[in-house]
């Protein structure tokens, strides 16, 4: 008889709980059934939806009623692992270690072996730099070798840490503090930084104070020869000369222009680098002797330099002008003196800058006001347009175009001749003159003169100038730049001009360079300049006399005059424009004379430029006084003997006896 079947409702989460078909029995303890005992569980009520659990025909199980739990998930598949040879392991790597002990065996055979020479030697190299082995550069100096630049030798101190013997260290630090000034703690810290072998503690020091640090006989000491650059002071050519740099190199003026030459070529040296960056000089470690630079030789005299430079420096301060320049040449272009204030010293070069170090005398541009209408006197002479005795009807204003040109002084309408026109240095009348002239061929004689273009001088800086074509002239522009306005010049440009004048209408492209000396004092001249005739001799002479008009009792420039020589000269007065604006409102204004004595036979030039002077400005009043002075020591200097003959009489005005 078979066992009846229990149809009470299992929960799946109960143990013993029958889960899907083939799910393996529980092995956990039976719980208790709750059923009271004394007999069956009832069956429910017929037709009704009894709790009994309901089994589908077939053995299938009735659907699971909402709310009921979800069967629990299948259990994990564990993958089985079979334990590897651990000998096969071992094998390949012991393998793979001798094959990297025997790569690396193969290159030290080859690094200490076969090829040991080559990676020693490659090996020493690393620790090998080739230095500089500083060298003599040349001088600068005046036409007798007086010098405006110069280098002396000197010494760097260093210690050797490793030499210095401890009983002597306290010792050796403080003679090196005291004598040198320097600061105890740097000067400790190098003498105690071993294991370095060379630690510079002292640059620049005359080989006087080493000797005498050297007779104390103490421990680790040496020195080098170096040099370094000297300006003697009271030159007053700092602004040409320029300077040299930390390294050695020239930077402004002729030291950077002249560099190459200056420098010469410097030797060199091995030396052993140490592991902290330090260099060991080695014995025998010279590669190559170093080359001394060349000597260059002005035309400058340093005394006339030095005077002219006062004079000048004297004349802004008392005026408080912005600055000024001074040129002085002699009738064949050689620059004898070139002075700019303000200026800086050479010694100090902290303490200046830029602008102090431009050299104004070619860098810095004016308009040159009445001094240019010595070119419109002489085209209007060489093309024979008029002659020193032509009278012309001169009022004090002209009606050009839109514009007004007035004379600086209303004497009225007056009869000059063109002596008179120059002497009184009459706007009215040289534009009258002009017009004569025509532009070409005004604009043709100013650029022969050197107007608009280099000076030749070649020196750092140079402005050119403006000297516009005149095709782009306009209504006013002719007359304009007859008489110095509307263009710009530098005063070396200047200059030029009244030494051409002087030396009979010849140009000479302006000089400055004598030539160079080799260090066994051979002596190489600079090139010949280049000589072009401007005018004829005659109106050379012509020319002569206006200027010299000019400082008589009727001309502009009386203070110009030098007693017991004869001089010609011309004043420039000219408005300057402001930077700020870029018009002449408040621009003030550049007072210029340029001229040359003895007037007879011309020797020396002088051109004096005074940016912007205060109180008078007018040129014969404010630069003609500086011009004198200057001029007056250069007569001197170069004895220049003074003029016997009276100069002769000339006719300004038309009812004036000749």
């Amino acid at each position: 008889m078979s066992t009846p079947r229990d149809r009470r409702p299992r929960d799946p989460r109960r143990p013993g709980a029958t889960g899907r078909s083939g799910s393996r029995p529980s092995k956990g303890p039976q719980r208790q059934s709750r059923r009271p005992s004394g007999g069956a569980r009832p069956r429910s009520a017929a037709g009704g939806g009894g709790s009994a659990r309901q089994v589908r025909r077939g053995g299938e199980r009735p659907p699971r009623r909402r709310g009921s739990s979800p069967p629990p998930p299948p259990p994990l598949l564990r993958r089985t692992f079979r334990q590897g040879d651990p000998r096969k392991r071992i094998k390949v790597g012991g393998i793979i270690i001798v094959v990297i002990l025997v790569l690396f065996a193969g290159r030290l055979t080859q690094i200490q072996g076969i090829n040991a020479d080559t990676y020693a030697e490659a090996a020493a190299n690393l620790r090998m730099q080739t230095i500089d082995i500083p060298t003599l550069r040349g001088r600068i100096t005046d036409s007798e070798g007086n010098p405006f630049a110069l280098s002396v030798e000197v010494r760097n101190v260093f210690v050797d840490p490793e030499e210095v013997e401890e009983g002597e260290r306290d010792r050796l630090i403080d003679e090196l503090v005291t004598r040198f000034d320097l600061d105890e703690e740097d000067v400790t810290e190098k003498v105690d930084a071993k294991p370095s072998r060379y630690q510079v503690v002292a640059r620049k020091v005359s080989p006087t104070d080493w000797q005498d640090l050297r007779s104390e006989g103490l421990s680790g000491l040496g020195a080098e020869v170096d040099y370094q650059r000297v300006y003697p002071e009271e030159t007053g050519a700092a602004d040409l000369v320029g300077f040299v740099g930390s390294e050695g190199y020239g930077l402004e003026g002729l030291e950077g222009y002249l560099d190459d030459t200056l420098a010469g070529e410097a030797g060199k040296r091995q030396v052993e680098v140490a592991q902290d960056g330090t260099q060991i000089p080695m014995a025998g470690g010279l590669v190559r002797e170093p080359e001394a630079g060349q000597d260059v030789r002005l035309t400058l005299d340093r005394d006339l330099q030095w005077y002219a430079y006062q004079a000048l420096a004297d004349r802004v301060e008392e005026l408080d002008a912005q600055g000024g320049s001074v040129v002085v040449s002699n009738k064949e272009g050689e620059i004898l003196a070139m002075a700019d204030y303000p200026s800086y010293s050479q010694n100090d070069i902290a303490s200046s800058g830029a602008e102090e170090w431009a050299n104004g005398a070619v860098a810095a541009t004016f308009e040159p006001g009445s001094t240019n209408k010595v070119i419109t006197m002489a085209a209007a002479l060489e093309e024979g347009k008029t002659t020193p005795e032509t009278v012309y009807t001169v009022p004090y204003a002209l009606q050009y175009y839109d514009q007004t040109f007035r004379n600086s002084t209303n004497n009225g309408t007056q009869r000059l001749t063109v002596n008179g026109i120059m002497a009184q240095s009459s706007n009215v009348g040289t534009i009258k003159i002009a017009d004569q002239v025509g532009a070409n061929v005004l604009h043709r004689y100013m650029t022969d003169f050197g107007l608009g273009q280099p000076t030749g001088l070649s020196l750092p800086g140079e402005e050119a100038g403006v000297l516009t074509d005149p095709d782009d002239w306009w209504g006013t522009q002719l007359p304009s730049v007859s008489i110095g306005h509307g263009l710009s010049v530098n005063a070396a440009q200047m200059a030029s001009v009244y030494a051409t004048i002087a030396n009979g209408g010849v140009r000479v492209e302006p000089r400055l360079i004598a030539g160079t000396v080799a260090p066994d004092g051979e002596f190489t001249p600079s090139e010949e300049p280049e000589r072009t005739r401007v005018i004829s001799e005659e109106t050379a002479e012509q020319l002569q006399l206006m200027l010299e008009a000019v400082t008589g009792d009727e001309g502009t420039a009386p203070q110009a005059r030098i007693d017991g020589y004869r001089v010609a000269g011309k004043t420039g007065t000219a408005n300057r424009i402001d930077p700020e604006t870029g018009r002449y409102d408040e621009g003030g204004y550049t007072a210029t004379f340029a001229g040359f004595a003895p007037a007879d036979d011309p020797e020396l030039v002088v051109q004096v430029v005074l940016h912007d002077p205060q109180g008078t400005y007018y040129g014969g009043e404010a630069a003609g006084p500086v011009f004198n002075d200057i001029m007056s020591f250069a007569l001197k200097t170069f004895k220049v003997p003074p003029t016997d003959e009276e100069p002769p009489a000339i006719r300004l005005f038309e009812n004036e006896e000749g």
